[in-house]
């Protein structure tokens, strides 16, 4: 049989002439070694048909194709009396891939990573792709401080064309920083450096923090962190010239070297604005936060540029330039800065598109939207907008975009799109409370009724103090300006013979009406009227004082309650709360048309300050005062308390104030309460709904001048742990009284755990 070899290597077809071919008409086509891939794959690749010529430039067109495609490690070509033949070898498919020997990473995980290099069951074996699953998996044990991580591995050949690809892994142990250094400084003392930084060298918080265990992406923060000090404390040429990083031959020891030159302090001669400033000059030269004789701060620059860019955003300007052009003066180590002014185009807003709300009627939206169409751009009233639409709790997700209109330069719309979430729920569950025991509760509720935004809920809450079945449902949109209206009907039992409170139970029913009127974006009033009616129950352990009332009064009383609160919410985030402050004043008073008479005024400040990026020092008050008039009293189950959870932790629930014969709590008809709480996250957990804090509380109930007990403030200091959980809020405290006197009752560790699960 005679046959001539067309090529074996794409390298012989650009050797000598000698192994030129004849140009030949083809006859047929044959692919020979194909076991997996489709002939017609093969075809596909050839530059040649049956009946057309064949030569050395094709040949190579086609070799070079056919390796190309990853399916093969030979090819070759033929040619026997006008037939082409395609002589093939494949290469062997992937049987199995086994990781041995790793504990930090699941092996499933690790597969899954593999195939993102190509490397996976089923797949056509590539060495390269074998290569960059190692570096790739070597990697990630980098970022982990694993740099003595050894991986081996080995390919075994099995029949039908088939391998197993195996990983044997050495982990090693974690390598940790032994030293820090920073050349070059002079001003400030290298501890001091040393403290901004993240990373560090081994301490007792190293297990949990892992800030010992080198990081590039830490380091490159901690250079920004001491970027930002220097720039802020008036050192403008600032550099950080280089960092060199180096490890122990034995992979276990890292050392970071860091160079910088410090240069001259600055400081700012001259401030100017100038420029279109469009608003009064006296009113942009207000927001500057840079000042003649300051020390030159890049935050107080960028500050500035920030405040005025909005100053002119809210009259329309979107897209204006604020730009500081230093003056230098090198030799008495001083910066002046002309603050140009360039306000560009203003613009209006032609459309407010809402898209995502599939349920949720585009109304509920629109009516929290603060920018209306048609009316210039004011990004003020963008960031409001967004914050209300996301107060609505109807959304998992709002995002606001503000493209320009094609074709225009002084337009823009308001793209709003929102990922709905599920605002029905029903809710069987139990909690533990350190002063009522074991709660159980339960409820339907739904906040957005049928996409309008009203609520209806239902609840049922029961422990062995307090037994609440509610049924409520409100209209936060009652009237188109945004009146709120909402009905309430109630049952409330309470057995405070299951405390350690003066022994008593009251059955109360009643039903209501209340309105809500915001008075601005932060602040509202409310006011609303119900009719109640209480059941009072006496036993043989009650105080002379409840059976004095209730021979006075009766043991069922109906009254006739008005309600008038003022509310305001300044807070940045509800959840994670860090700046602001919410207020609440509430009076409740029994109208002269029933049984009773009495008042309570109430009022709760909340106040948030950042006293750096990781704590916020958190105020609170509670001030209470009732009493009755007409000559009848305020009712003895409705006094203040005050001690436990949520009031002076450390003292038993409700146990502060007057006591009755068998020093048992009366409570009283005012009450102080105040606390002192800095809060920060815990350390190495991103979860900020998670919190630490120490906290110094204070407060006292007065009753009657005559009646004994624990008179007095009383003081209390320790450490809490707050957790927004999904299924509820967990508060957990340790708290060591100040100044306890021998009647009172105390209870150091408290905790409230979940009201859901």
């Amino acid at each position: 049989m005679n046959k001539t070899k067309l090529a074996g290597l794409i390298s012989l077809l650009f050797m000598t002439p000698a192994w030129a071919i004849t140009p030949f008409v083809v006859t047929d086509i044959r692919v020979e070694g194909i076991q997996r891939t489709e002939a017609g794959t093969v075809f596909s690749y050839l530059p040649v048909k049956v009946g057309e010529t064949m030569n050395d430039e094709q040949a190579a067109v086609a070799i070079r194709a056919l390796y190309g495609t990853g399916f093969f490690k030979d090819v070759r070509l033929e040619v026997e009396q006008g037939v082409l033949i395609v002589l093939v070898k494949e290469r062997p498919s992937i049987a199995s891939i086994q990781v041995n020997g790793v504990k930090d990473f699941p092996k499933d995980q690790l597969k899954d990573n593999m195939k993102y290099a190509g490397l996976a069951e089923a797949r056509i074996f590539d060495k390269g792709a074998l290569e960059k699953a190692t570096q790739e998996l070597k990697r990630q044990y980098v970022a982990r401080g694993k740099y003595g991580v050894l991986i081996k591995t080995k390919v075994d050949e099995l029949e039908r064309n088939r391998v197993s690809v195996v990983f044997d892994v050495v982990e090693g142990e974690v390598s940790k920083i032994k030293q820090i250094n920073i050349v070059g400084n002079s001003v400030y003392p290298e501890a001091d450096l040393l403290d901004m930084m993240k990373l560090s060298t081994p301490d007792w918080m190293s297990w949990f923090s892992k800030n010992d265990q080198y990081s590039k992406t830490k380091l490159s923060a901690d250079m920004e962190a001491m970027r930002s000090f220097y720039m802020d404390s008036g050192y403008l040429e600032f550099n950080i010239n280089s960092t060199q990083i180096s490890i122990t031959p034995d992979k276990k020891d890292i050392y970071i070297t860091i160079n910088v030159t410090e240069g001259a302090k600055y400081t700012v001669s001259t401030v100017a604005v100038s420029g279109n400033t469009i608003v009064p000059k006296s009113e942009i030269e207000a927001l500057l936060q840079v000042n003649p004789h300051d020390a030159f701060s890049r935050k107080a620059l960028t500050e500035t540029s920030k405040l005025v860019g909005e100053r002119l955003a809210a009259e329309g300007y979107a897209f204006a330039n604020v730009n500081a052009i230093p003056d230098l003066n090198k030799e008495k180590h001083e910066v002046g800065f002309n603050f140009v002014v360039d306000p560009g185009q203003r613009v209006y807003i032609r459309r407010i598109n809402i898209a995502g709300n599939t349920k949720t009627r585009d109304e509920v939206i629109r009516r929290e939207f603060r920018q209306v169409e048609s009316a210039w751009f004011d990004v003020t009233k963008i960031k409001k907008s967004k914050q209300r639409a996301d107060r609505l709790g109807f959304f998992s997700e709002v995002n606001v975009e503000t493209p320009a209109v094609q074709g225009t330069n002084d337009q823009m719309d308001v793209n709003v799109s929102v990922k709905e979430k599920s605002t029905g729920s029903f809710t069987v569950g139990a909690g533990i409370n350190s002063g009522e025991g074991l709660v159980f509760s339960g409820g339907v509720s739904q906040s957005n009724l049928f996409g309008s935004g009203n609520t209806l809920s239902t609840q049922l809450n029961t422990s062995k103090v307090n037994q609440n079945i509610s049924v409520s449902y409100t209209n936060p949109y009652f009237t188109d300006e945004g009146m709120s209206r909402g009905f309430d009907i109630y049952k409330r039992n309470v057995n405070a013979t299951n405390i350690a409170v003066s022994q008593y139970t009251s059955a109360t029913v009643g039903a209501g009406v209340r309105f809500g009127v915001p008075i601005n974006e932060d602040q509202n009033i409310s006011f609303g009227l119900s009719a109640e009616q209480s059941s009072i129950g006496l036993t043989a352990l009650s105080p002379q004082r409840y059976i004095n009332y209730v021979a006075a009064f009766g043991s069922t009383n109906t009254t006739v309650l008005s309600t008038l609160g003022w509310g305001r919410d300044t807070r940045d985030s509800a959840i994670y709360t860090t700046e602001g402050s919410v207020q609440h004043a509430y009076m409740e008073m029994a109208l002269p048309v029933m049984d009773m008479r009495y008042y309570k005024l109430n009022y709760d400040n909340q106040w948030f300050y950042p006293v750096s990026s990781n704590f916020t020092l958190m105020t609170n008050a509670m001030l209470g005062k009732g009493g009755g008039y007409g000559g009848k009293q305020m009712p003895f189950f409705k006094n203040f308390y005050a001690g436990g959870t949520g009031s002076v932790r450390g003292y038993q629930p409700n146990s502060l104030g007057p006591r009755d014969a068998t020093n048992l709590p009366l409570g009283g008809t005012s009450r102080i309460v105040g606390s002192m709480e800095l809060m920060t996250p815990i350390p190495g957990i991103k979860d900020k709904s998670v919190r630490l804090s120490a906290f110094l509380d204070g407060g006292a109930v007065y009753g009657p001048g005559d009646l004994p007990g624990s008179a007095g403030l009383r003081y209390s200091t320790g450490a809490a742990v707050t957790w927004l959980s999904p299924m509820g809020p967990l508060k957990f405290s340790y708290g060591v009284p100040l100044n306890k006197q021998s009647i009172d009752n105390l209870q150091k560790f408290q905790f409230t755990l979940g009201s859901m699960f």
